[in-house]
């Protein structure tokens, strides 16, 4: 059984989508980021890098547990492991990784970024909001464009469309400016997906953990604040 450490974030959808679409068996161990959950030295020694999602796979590559921290690395694990939803043969293999990479360095910094002067910055910055905003709007479009192609980013359905959709979900969903009218190739994408039964268990993990009020000021302070700098041992 795989342990998922997670909280409802896009991150971690990514990571659930894939083990159901696979029926492994895995067992949800909520992180919760807005306690500081993330800091603790036990999840430290799985994820140095202070995020979620990670995992531990009790039975690795040579027999023995280990952990794998970052959403696109579990994903290329998770799928080599398996032989499903990441292709072995080099061309198909690099068109994946390309969509994926693409989600990791644009997709989720981006986005990431949007959420944050919209919603959790203390003073809204035009500049920032704009800047960032429209940055998400060119992905769309190149996700639309290429969308325009294929069913789905890479071809087949894969890893890549897992680590994409629940970013442009989100912000297809709580923001305006980024619709259906001018990306019709993500709107049909985004219906294609949502029906997966797959994906939509995935993306109900930890449903009733999911924060619909302001952050308070211990949250802020774990998402955004000297917490995330201070040194970690």
């Amino acid at each position: 059984m795989i342990d998922l450490y997670a909280w409802p974030t896009p991150n971690a959808f990514k990571i659930s989508i894939f083990l159901e679409e696979t029926a492994v068996p895995y067992r949800i161990i909520p992180v919760n980021i807005g306690k500081g959950e993330q800091f603790t030295p036990e999840f430290l020694k799985i994820s140095p890098n202070n995020r979620m999602p990670a995992i531990v796979d009790p039975n690795g590559p040579d027999g023995q547990p280990i952990s794998v921290f970052e959403s696109g690395a579990i994903l290329v694990y998770l799928g080599d492991k398996l032989g499903q939803f990441f292709p072995k043969e080099t061309r198909a293999r690099a068109k994946v990784l390309e969509w994926l990479f693409w989600q990791m360095s644009g997709v989720g910094p981006m986005f990431g970024q949007v959420g944050h002067f919209t919603r959790y910055a203390p003073e809204k910055i035009p500049y920032a909001i704009d800047r960032y905003t429209n940055e998400a709007k060119r992905l769309v479009g190149v996700l639309n464009r290429r969308l325009g192609e294929t069913d789905y980013v890479a071809g087949e359905y894969s890893i890549a469309d897992m680590a994409i959709y629940p970013w442009v979900k989100l912000i297809n969903t709580a923001y305006t400016g980024i619709g259906d009218a001018d990306f019709p190739h993500v709107k049909r994408w985004l219906d294609q997906m949502t029906a997966r039964p797959a994906v939509e268990k995935g993306m109900a993990i930890l449903e009733d953990q999911r924060v619909r009020r302001p952050l308070s000021a211990e949250e802020q302070d774990n998402l955004f604040g000297k917490k995330q700098f201070a040194p970690k041992e």
